[in-house]
């Protein structure tokens, strides 16, 4: 199981990738106020999140996931329960 560290720095390093580095990531980042990224880049990291971490998100979480901080709880959450 991963901790919370490991799934930040994936997170946060997968987000430096997608915005070709042009912002500094940290875990109060807001993903779309903050790194302007559209549905499709979204869509792809949550792809490579389930990918990595062997869990689905649920689409239904995904209206109060705002911060990278936000998405590496729930993705804790998950891998918790499964």
């Amino acid at each position: 199981m991963f901790e919370y560290s490991q799934i930040l720095a994936e997170i946060c390093g997968e987000l430096a990738k997608v915005t070709q580095g042009r912002f500094e990531v940290t875990e109060d980042t807001e993903m779309l106020g903050d790194l302007n990224l559209d549905s499709l880049q979204v869509m792809n990291l949550l792809l490579h999140v389930e990918d990595r971490f062997d869990i689905s998100i649920p689409v239904n979480i995904l209206p109060d996931v705002k911060t990278v901080k936000d998405l590496a709880l729930r993705i804790e959450n998950l891998m918790r329960e499964a």
